[in-house]
């Protein structure tokens, strides 16, 4: 009686023996209809379900109106001759003018791009956030 014998008696094991024998599908008892005894819809109406809080599209909507109002504010202060133009006249003074309309405008393009990336940066917290906190 060595190896061989015990993996014979090993093979020979059947799970469903140990379950001793089920009732014919037609003497199953029927289930109790309604809810459950412990059900809390029981004592009155359901629970009404929390409403979700939006805060990162306050959070989101309140950075947008900062960044725009901060456009506008830059874009605004441009308008007219520059302080440091007014002694200035003809080529000189158009030459100024000009500089500074271009300082303005690349001044604009750097809030963009920053307003931008910050949407991206945001984007992207965002959809880690919902994936972190889904059900599953």
């Amino acid at each position: 009686m060595g190896r061989r014998h015990r993996a014979q008696d090993q093979q020979q094991w059947d799970p469903r023996d140990s379950q001793g024998s089920s009732p014919p599908p037609g003497a199953w008892p029927t289930p109790p209809q309604g809810p459950p005894p412990s059900s809390p819809y029981q004592g009155g109406p359901p629970p009404k379900p929390k409403k979700r809080r939006r805060i990162f599209l306050w959070l989101f909507l309140a950075i947008q109106l900062l960044f725009l109002i901060w456009v506008i504010v830059g874009a605004s202060t441009a308008s007219g001759t520059p302080e440091d133009c007014g002694s200035l006249t003809g080529d000189d003074l158009k030459l100024c003018e000009n500089a500074s309309e271009v300082g303005t405008t690349i001044g604009a393009g750097l809030v963009i791009g920053l307003w931008a990336a910050v949407d991206i940066i945001l984007g992207f917290t965002y959809v880690v956030y919902r994936l972190a906190s889904r059900r599953t």
